[in-house]
């Protein structure tokens, strides 16, 4: 067990299943209550819109689409991995009226109850599908650089690859709107320090430049060049749909299970092989990080769990022991890794992706620079369009 720097002792929160093992971020009030389920609850109250709120906001939000969308093949794209999220994002874009394009990840680990989900997702919706397939000697470079290099978040080779290339499509389809599966219901809670920011570029370049074997020459990236004129020129960003919904877990896997034919992984993020050994493997076992606490935490926050099921989920194992030695060995063989290299690795001690370049503070001065000019650059703009 590895406590935070703040505290020696053990806390666990009154009000959710977050404790501060491995968490230097978590505080707690006097009554016990730690910070994320108070942000959660400001969260939920300034970016949740259910009932009739919700309904005309997205009314509103899909005219303007279909209106900026006439005459283009596409009106908006979505990403599809097939889990929870982007299924039921997928489902409500149908549903809407939308055109979307989907767009899906193959970086080498999809299970095949992934595989067959968005294979459903899509015939049954009738929905175009861009599959974006990596380079695996590329990609695996990447992964097996991030491991080396003892970070966190290994999770960012894929999800920048995803961005990027979401990004670059929505440019070549002339649409601006990227519509996303990230919520605040499922996913507002997670401590700053089991993440990285997925579209750092240079953090990744130099990680992979210190530890990589392989050039890369088809791996989709952002730099901070690219961020700014899709962010500023295009105007590009994502829309967040499910805040405008109710969103409760149990009930829209029952509606994605009958109206797609959809089949659960078992565990968020679970339709990819790496992701499932990363997250219930790696994290506890390197890192001291168990993700479910802060999964289970947001469901507790919006009522769809109570904290006594919660500790109970928590009591069970992460893994079976025989599906671990099966899932630990089909890792290590596709990585190129023996089993002495990966012990090795995980051996290793952990550091910070700060250790490493990073376009943070170059990236912060330009969110300031736009947030201290938008009063001139709105002024600007009414004043051309009269």
């Amino acid at each position: 067990m590895v406590l935070s720097e703040k505290d020696n002792a053990y806390r666990q929160c009154s009000r959710t299943v977050m404790d501060n093992i491995a968490d230097p971020d978590i505080t707690f009030d006097a009554e016990g209550v730690c910070n994320y389920y108070h942000e959660y609850r400001t969260a939920a109250a300034e970016g949740l819109f259910t009932g009739k709120a919700g309904e005309e906001k997205l009314a509103q939000l899909a005219d303007k689409i279909k209106k900026d969308g006439k005459g283009k093949p596409y009106d908006c794209l979505i990403g599809l991995s097939g889990g929870v999220d982007s299924t039921y994002v997928a489902l409500l874009v149908k549903q809407l009226g939308l055109r979307p394009l989907a767009v899906h990840l193959d970086n080498g680990w999809n299970s095949e109850l992934a595989v067959k989900n968005v294979e459903n997702i899509i015939t049954r919706l009738g929905f175009d599908l861009f599959t974006l397939v990596v380079n695996w000697q590329e990609f695996r470079d990447i992964q097996l650089s991030y491991l080396k290099a003892s970070v966190v978040d290994i999770e960012v080779v894929s999800d920048h690859a995803i961005f990027a290339t979401m990004y670059k499509l929505a440019k070549e389809h002339r649409t601006g709107y990227i519509i996303s599966g990230t919520n605040i219901v499922t996913e507002q809670i997670m401590p700053p320090s089991w993440l990285y920011r997925k579209m750092d570029y240079a953090n990744l370049k130099d990680i992979h430049d210190r530890y990589g074997k392989v050039k890369l020459k088809t791996y989709p990236y952002m730099d901070f060049r690219k961020y700014v004129y899709y962010s500023a020129v295009l105007r590009l960003s994502p829309v967040s749909i499910l805040n405008y919904v109710p969103y409760n877990k149990a009930q829209v896997k029952e509606t994605i299970t009958r109206e797609l034919g959809w089949r659960d992984y078992g565990g968020k993020h679970y339709e990819s092989l790496f992701t499932k050994f990363y997250q219930a493997y790696i994290l506890p076992q390197k890192f001291h990080i168990d993700k479910r606490k802060a999964h289970l935490s947001n469901l507790i926050c919006s009522g769809q769990l109570t904290r006594e099921s919660a500790l109970e989920e928590l009591a069970r194992p992460l893994y079976d022991p025989s599906e671990l030695k099966t899932d630990k060995e089909y890792v290590e063989k596709k990585l190129g890794l023996t089993d002495e290299e990966f012990a090795a690795i995980m051996a290793l001690p952990v550091r910070r992706h700060e250790d490493f370049k990073t376009d943070r503070r170059i990236k912060d001065a330009y969110m300031n620079f736009l947030h201290r000019t938008a009063p001139i650059r709105r002024a600007v703009k009414k004043i051309v369009s009269k």
